[in-house]
């Protein structure tokens, strides 16, 4: 029988994190890499990646990145390849990057609405693919955690925000998630999402601008954002032995907002 410990041990594992240069993805590569896993980041942009890169290894994490577009097929292809030449296989995979554009439904550019859904669903499907069919199906090991929003679980409130090609993208990852998961389980890889509520984000700093933070706390039953640290102990629940028997699942981490 495995202690505590053992269960949360991701030494010898690897990851491949998309969107991992700062925000949500870069908290996600502290956590699995604090446990041990070696970590390829993954972003746009290189001096960002260089930068992250250099923030885990000041925190004695393995971590290399590669500069990809998800939002493009042949990208997403050598994203996979690359990756898999540093690791030698991947058996954690996360779907953290994303975009989001704010329009009125009735004005909404199509342009931004392909924007968004390319890389929010497509370019989730599409690595997940390559990287199943080259290394999670053949080992018969995977972890693949998909980073949704509780945007994807409703509407916004009148008045909030106005993102429907966001939210309907994130609904769509939640069901790819479940979707997958019962798919791929005879594959012994569990597939499962996290639905984070607002953290301060680049991606979230316009909302929060515009609406303040004491306002956007009131509606939350903790009365608080999510913090550097919110995402950390989810994330690894679901990349290690600890969450073997969990697939399929969305888990919210956003104070209680979707339980009201």
């Amino acid at each position: 029988m495995n202690t505590i410990q053992q269960l949360f041990d991701l030494t010898g594992k690897t990851a491949l994190i998309t969107g991992g240069s700062r925000g949500l993805g870069l908290q996600i590569a502290e956590a699995l890499g604090e446990q041990g896993a070696r970590i390829v980041l993954s972003a746009r942009k290189a001096d960002e990646l260089q930068a992250a890169q250099a923030h885990l290894k000041a925190l004695g994490i393995d971590a290399e990145w590669i500069a990809a577009d998800g939002a493009r097929d042949a990208d997403i292809v050598r994203l996979a390849d690359e990756a898999l030449a540093k690791l030698g296989h991947i058996d954690i995979l996360v779907n953290n990057a994303g975009a989001t554009w704010g329009a009125p439904a009735e004005d909404h550019p199509v342009e931004a609405w392909d924007k968004v859904m390319n890389l929010n669903i497509r370019g989730v499907f599409l690595l997940s693919q390559r990287i199943g069919k080259l290394s999670m199906i053949p080992r018969r090991y995977g972890r693949i955690i998909n980073v949704a929003s509780i945007a994807g679980l409703a509407g916004n409130p009148p008045g909030s925000m106005e993102t429907i090609a966001y939210n309907t993208s994130k609904g769509a990852v939640v069901n790819f998630t479940r979707t997958l998961a019962a798919e791929w389980g005879e594959h012994n890889i569990t597939v499962n999402a996290l639905a984070p509520g607002f953290f301060p984000s680049k991606m979230t700093q316009g909302s929060l601008d515009r609406l303040g933070v004491e306002a956007m706390c009131a509606s939350v039953p903790l009365h608080r954002l999510g913090d550097d640290e919110d995402l950390k102990g989810a994330a690894l629940l679901f990349a290690s032995a600890a969450g073997k028997h969990i697939t399929g699942q969305v888990l919210a981490v956003d104070g209680g907002v979707s339980a009201v």
